[in-house]
């Protein structure tokens, strides 16, 4: 693939570094095929997001580390130029840890502070203002915090007049409700912290011993608190999530074809060459392109990807990648995530049996 000449950036200019490698092992069977931070979220991948967001705070040098899936992302995100951005790809082997990544990077990053972005999160509102108080404040790391109900469950940081002072990794007792969220931004004072830590328990180098490593070097290391939505995408009910909250957004639209037996309620999107028969939608919900609905009940907090066909069935609260069929299934699919090229269908034979080509890892629930 051809990738656009490099250009000099200015040593004040933040480069951004985008974590693509991880392989997804909570959402199997489809990250078998596919990396997770291009599965669909709101019918667009969730490594856009990202992208967009660091467009947005003015970022122009991205670099994607990127694993076996490597090859797939980068078809996808190309050269960066339909973002406006220059991006490079940084191979990593295998995901040995956040602070891993950073030190692969080094000869991407040079000595730019950089902004480090999990490639599947989701930052409802954006990273620009989190960009600009690291510029007004200049320290050697800035972290992005939230406040979420069930602190046990994340890494957590301890403040200190607005300096992180500790931070402590799934706490039984957290000293906060302040939860690390999926961006940092370092200066290269990060790189003699990458190279000093060890490898924990799991045998990765963890970000959060790079960042306790400069806290306790007295290195200044700041917070932002974010009270916006965020989400790691890294579950199905995560995924489920994200895709409700971007779908709230949406703008009605319709540039398919809709028979005058079908209704459309609500927010929805339906893309070009999509035919929609004897149905009902009800949005926020979002049809991609040459898609076939007929006879069917799309609900709340859908997303149908591209060249999809639906028959005979209904289905609310759900991703359906592309190229799917869903064909006669009896009751309603719900909360449900099908990958690309599935095919459902009612098997109506006698005798009456299920039949199933499942793969590695795949869940099936029956009633």
């Amino acid at each position: 693939m051809k990738i656009s000449k490099r250009k000099t950036t200015r040593k004040d200019e933040l480069k951004g570094l985008i974590l693509a490698g991880g392989k997804g092992t909570r959402l199997r069977p489809i990250t078998f095929t596919r990396a997770k931070q291009l599965i669909p979220v709101a019918n667009k991948p969730i490594l856009f997001y990202g992208l967009e967001s660091l467009q947005q705070a003015g970022i122009q040098d991205v670099g994607i580390i990127i694993g076996e899936n490597g090859d797939e992302i980068q078809t996808e995100v190309g050269d960066g130029r339909r973002w406006n951005l220059r991006v490079s790809y940084i191979h990593q082997p295998e995901p040995l840890g956040l602070a891993h990544a950073v030190k692969i990077a080094r000869d991407f990053l040079g000595d730019s502070s950089f902004i480090m972005y999990l490639g599947d999160n989701i930052i409802k509102e954006g990273i620009r203002a989190f960009t600009e108080r690291f510029q007004e404040e200049k320290p050697d790391a800035l972290i992005l915090l939230s406040p979420v109900k069930d602190p046990q469950r994340f890494g957590v940081a301890e403040l200190k007049g607005g300096r992180v002072i500790r931070l402590i990794e799934k706490p039984k007792k957290p000293p906060s409700n302040l939860a690390l969220v999926g961006a940092y931004i370092f200066n290269s004072s990060i790189f003699e912290a990458v190279n000093a830590i060890k490898p924990s328990w799991r045998d990765e180098l963890e970000i959060t011993d790079a960042i306790q490593f400069l806290i306790d070097h007295r290195r200044k290391v700041s917070s932002y608190i974010i009270q916006g939505w965020w989400k790691d995408t890294g579950k199905l009910e995560d995924l489920l999530e994200a895709n409700r909250i971007m779908l709230e957004d949406i703008q009605p639209k319709c540039l398919g074809e809709v028979d005058s037996d079908s209704t459309i309620e609500g927010r929805v999107v339906i893309e070009k060459g999509s035919h929609i028969s004897s149905s009902l939608i009800r949005g926020p919900a979002i049809i991609g392109e040459g898609v076939t609905i007929h006879h069917t009940y799309i609900g709340p907090f859908t997303s149908v990807h591209h060249r999809v066909t639906i028959q005979d069935s209904e289905i609310e609260h759900s991703i359906v990648l592309e190229g799917s069929q869903i064909q006669g299934i009896p009751g309603r699919i719900s909360d449900s995530l099908i990958g690309k090229d599935c095919i459902l269908t009612r098997n109506t034979a006698k005798p009456l049996r299920h039949q199933f080509v499942l793969g590695e890892k795949s869940q099936v629930s029956l009633t």
